[in-house]
């Protein structure tokens, strides 16, 4: 794939689109799904590749084969991203409200994690005060 379709690529997922969704209409309210929208890419290039001293003085030395040996090309390109529920806004009657998206596994994730880190640091305080 060329660098200017990898481009489109990238544009496309990382539109505005992806972060907000598409409203619709629930009980009389407006609701507008938002995402958290992160990604990022890479990419690479080629060059011919030029010989050495040593290593022309060793194509001299062998046939014609080893030759193609010493042209060098490549390419390469990459793309990743990742998309979180965030919450809604509801409108009604004027009054824009947010709602939060919640998730739990998150939520029980970080504070293990934190309860975790805690416990560490008391054993380490208690060990440096015996």
């Amino acid at each position: 794939m060329d660098v200017q379709g990898l481009l489109g690529k990238v544009g496309q997922n990382l539109s505005v689109s992806r972060a907000f969704g598409t409203a619709y209409e629930k009980d009389g309210s407006m609701v507008i799904p938002v995402a958290f929208v992160a990604g990022g890419g890479g990419g690479g290039e080629g060059t011919s590749g030029s010989l050495t001293a040593d290593a022309s003085d060793h194509v001299e030395s062998e046939d014609d084969d080893t030759s193609a040996e010493s042209e060098s090309s490549g390419s390469g390109g990459g793309f990743g991203g990742v998309v979180m529920p965030a919450g809604v806004y509801v409108v009604k009657d004027e009054q824009v409200r947010w709602v939060p998206a919640v998730n739990v596994n998150l939520v029980i994730v970080v504070a293990f994690l934190t309860l975790r880190m805690i416990a560490r640091e008391r054993r380490k305080a208690r060990r440096h005060a015996s």
